[in-house]
């Protein structure tokens, strides 16, 4: 995952890590750990992309 753009896109949002673990369905600890440099699984990718409103591709390292 690219931590830089998923950032961006909370900032956009003006999201906090604790907002966007609510908005997701996923807990703070998920999210903390992707912020640190876990990797998600495929459906953790997926409602993070949903709850920042973008296609689960956008989030991936390109």
């Amino acid at each position: 995952m690219d931590k830089k753009k998923l950032v961006n896109l909370m900032a956009d949002k003006g999201m906090t890590q604790a907002a966007l673990a609510d908005k997701a369905e996923l807990s703070r600890a998920a999210i903390y750990g992707i912020m640190k440099g876990r990797k998600p699984t495929l459906p953790t990718l997926g409602k993070i992309a949903k709850a920042l409103g973008v296609k689960p591709s956008e989030l991936l390292e390109m």
